[in-house]
């Protein structure tokens, strides 16, 4: 397990590392759910993502040559935008991308160290960085391209929705969100257990 995630939860460490494993039903999911039609490419959450991250406890993010003809960078969150329909009756369309947490998630079983994991406590998916050995399975795996190598340090990296900020006891309760979602003006991004049925997550 990762040392900042041993830090950060303490003599809760062992109970909340408990891995998932193919075929198990988890009593609890922490997702997000996106309304595209309300998001308005603002790059917020990006924003937001990348400086909570940097500065917290899973970064540094790395950037390569950022103002060059060539940057490279490690994200955990883009926002992608697309013209649909033909003119003049076409839309815009805001679509961010970043890790679902999925229920069944492809990129675990072909992790080759383990490294790649699915808590049994919350459903966060989550990367093992003393394991990882850079060879981007989970990143072939991952059907919405949500995996990103760290070029500098040479592991595979992801959203980890937050994961310090949402079980952080210092923080007050409304606080305790992804940063992502801290940060959206129009409320497009939401969080919550979606299996929670008066979840915010689970009721849009």
């Amino acid at each position: 397990m990762m040392g900042w995630l041993k830090d950060l939860l303490g003599g809760k460490a062992h109970e909340d590392s408990a891995r998932w494993e193919p075929g198990d039903t988890l009593a609890k999911q922490l997702a997000l759910v996106i309304d595209l039609n309300v998001c308005v490419g603002c790059h917020a959450c990006v924003t937001s993502c990348k400086e909570w991250n940097t500065s917290g406890t899973a970064g540094p993010l790395v950037d390569e040559n950022a103002y060059g003809a060539n940057p490279t960078g490690t994200f955990f969150n883009r926002v992608q935008t697309y013209e649909a329909g033909i003119f003049p009756g076409t839309d815009t369309i805001h679509f961010p991308k970043s890790c679902l947490h999925c229920e069944d998630p492809p990129c675990v079983p072909v992790c080759p160290t383990g490294a790649s994991y699915k808590r049994k406590a919350d459903g966060i998916v989550l990367v093992d960085y003393d394991k990882c050995i850079g060879c981007k399975y989970c990143a072939w795996a991952c059907p919405y391209g949500a995996r990103e190598l760290d070029e500098e340090r040479q592991v595979m990296t992801k959203c980890t929705l937050c994961v310090d900020r949402v079980h952080d006891q210092e923080l007050a309760p409304e606080d305790r969100k992804p940063a992502c979602v801290k940060a959206c003006p129009t409320g497009a991004r939401l969080f919550g257990d979606v299996k929670d049925p008066d979840s915010v997550a689970a009721t849009r």
